[in-house]
């Protein structure tokens, strides 16, 4: 069963990310606006998810997913930032970037590429991004919404509610 929200890309409406945050919980995949287009996202700890969020895709286990944070201070409990990568992240974020980092301990084996031990970590800008981080209080599991066989990511609503 799906959902459609018309959230304000502004001012996001509340109760809706409230919605959105319950599906989360609930082991739910969101489509997500981000920076650049939309991303599927899901609960960071939530196996069952991540597996129908790779099998919607049409990746395996060796596809970068990215981990979406709040803020710079999450990333690092994600990943090892040593001084230069950190200047580099300071300056990029929040936006549209995605950067590959070595993961930590605090990721689960299942999200970091398995023979790098990497994985992607971005910080977007997009306010019902952030709102729904916020709300959760916790990074997010994702991926570019690019479906099967296509070479471009969906970016327009009503293509990705269709």
């Amino acid at each position: 069963m799906s959902q459609f929200f018309q959230i304000h890309p502004d001012n996001p409406q509340l109760r809706l990310i409230k919605q959105a945050a319950q599906i989360i919980h609930g082991g739910g995949i969101v489509a997500l606006p981000t920076d650049s287009c939309y991303a599927l996202v899901c609960h960071l700890d939530d196996k069952g998810a991540v597996e129908r969020l790779r099998r919607i895709r049409g990746v395996d286990d060796k596809h970068h997913l990215t981990l979406l944070c709040r803020d710079l201070s999450e990333i690092a409990q994600y990943a090892r930032v040593d001084n230069r990568q950190y200047r580099t992240l300071k300056v990029a974020t929040p936006g549209p970037y995605t950067f590959i980092l070595e993961a930590t301990k605090e990721v689960p084996r299942r999200l970091s590429h398995p023979s790098r031990k990497t994985i992607g970590l971005r910080v977007p800008e997009n306010a019902i991004a952030q709102a729904l981080l916020e709300e959760l209080g916790q990074p997010l599991i994702g991926t570019t919404l690019i479906l099967p066989d296509e070479d471009d990511p969906l970016t327009d609503p009503e293509e990705i509610r269709d």
